[in-house]
C-alpha cells in the first residue's frame, strides 16, 4: 500500500492493518520529511486518544491529515506504532 499526497509518497508498506476502512501503516514506513507535529487530538471511544501530524509537501500543508494512537486501548493494540491518513491523502495498492 502507498499513501500519496500532492504527488509524493508519504508512506509505503506491504504490512498495513485495516481498521474501520483505514489502512494503518507502520510508523517506520513513513517519509518523516513530510510530517510536522500537531497539537490536535481526538478521542475514540474504543481506540483511545489520537494524535495528529500535518502533512507538508512542496510548501503546501494539509492540516491534521495523519493520525496515530500513541497508546491505543487493548482492543486496538493491532495499531500500536502505526499511522493512518485522510483529508485527501490517497491510499491505494
Amino acid at each position: 500500500m502507498k499513501a500519496r499526497w500532492n504527488g509524493k509518497v508519504l508512506a509505503e508498506s506491504d504490512d498495513t492493518v485495516l481498521v474501520e476502512g483505514n489502512h494503518y501503516f507502520p510508523m517506520s514506513s513513513i517519509d518523516s520529511a513530510f510530517f510536522e507535529a500537531s497539537d490536535h487530538q481526538t478521542h475514540c471511544f474504543w481506540k483511545g486518544m489520537a494524535s495528529y501530524f500535518h502533512v507538508v509537501v512542496d510548501g503546501q500543508r494539509n492540516d491534521n491529515a495523519a493520525w496515530y494512537y500513541a497508546t491505543p486501548s487493548e482492543a486496538a493494540s493491532s495499531i500500536t506504532d502505526r499511522i493512518a491518513f485522510w483529508k485527501g491523502v490517497e491510499v491505494s495498492a
